[in-house]
């Protein structure tokens, strides 16, 4: 898959893509990170891709025709139309990045990703060629580049051979594999840190035994800290006698 990265500040990119287990992605070309500057598609001797907003206030609004010439630069590189290689944008108004929409795409084609700075963008280019807006939450960054750094990282992850452990991802939080839970807390040497020890069922050897700890766990902080996942995995039918069952015991304390 190949990501195209529209920004102006291409070499915050640089070290993310050479450093940490997801390089394994990149460099292998599982997947493809290409960078574009905007400021390269600016007319004038400035190369300016800012201006003032229209009606005042403060900041400055990214024009369109920059950004388009970069766009239209992209798709012919790619030799793919917006339905293969939509354009994202990274933007308080968009839709919250879970897993569902992380592993939507680690199985695409890819996309191009847009950074906005500044105010923001002009909207008539928004409204003419953004596909679909992404966001991280609810609070607003100096730009999109690290929310597309997010979302290269979270489905390069996804690649086979990119983790040390095939099935690593698969006892993420919010993973399908784990019914969309929370995951449970982990533990490794010293047995006993600071008068601290590790739970005994894990101590036990019983796989069994350990397995249902590890869902007791899961289950107990999700319905702690996101009841709402609780509630999912129960209208999907996720949820056994067991779990219902450890779920009540802890409305119960």
């Amino acid at each position: 898959m190949r990501f195209d990265v529209i920004t102006l500040f291409p070499e915050f990119f640089e070290p993310f893509l050479k450093t940490g287990v997801t390089r394994r992605a990149y460099e292998s070309g599982a997947v493809v990170v290409r960078l574009w500057n905007p400021r390269d598609y600016a007319q004038g001797n400035y190369r300016r891709v800012d201006d003032r907003p229209f009606g005042g206030g403060p900041g400055m609004v990214m024009m369109a025709e920059p950004l388009l010439l970069c766009l239209n630069a992209i798709r012919a590189d790619r030799g793919q139309n917006r339905e293969v290689a939509p354009l994202l944008l990274f933007s308080p108004t968009g839709d919250l990045m879970l897993h569902a929409l992380v592993q939507r795409w680690s199985d695409s084609a890819g996309a191009v990703l847009l950074c906005g700075r500044y105010e923001g963008i002009d909207q008539r280019f928004i409204d003419a060629h953004v596909d679909a807006q992404l966001s991280l939450g609810d609070f607003v960054l100096s730009g999109g580049e690290l929310a597309a750094m997010a979302l290269l990282d979270a489905v390069a992850r996804l690649q086979p051979g990119v983790l040390n452990d095939e099935g690593s991802h698969q006892l993420d939080s919010f993973n399908p594999a784990l019914d969309g839970l929370l995951d449970c807390p982990h533990y490794t040497r010293p047995e006993v840190w600071e008068g601290q020890g590790v739970p005994s069922e894990l101590l036990s050897g019983h796989h069994v035994h350990i397995e249902r700890w590890r869902r007791d766990q899961r289950l107990r902080l999700t319905a702690q800290l996101r009841p709402e996942l609780i509630e999912a995995a129960r209208a999907a039918h996720r949820l056994s006698a067991v779990d219902e069952a450890i779920l009540a015991a802890k409305k119960q304390l």
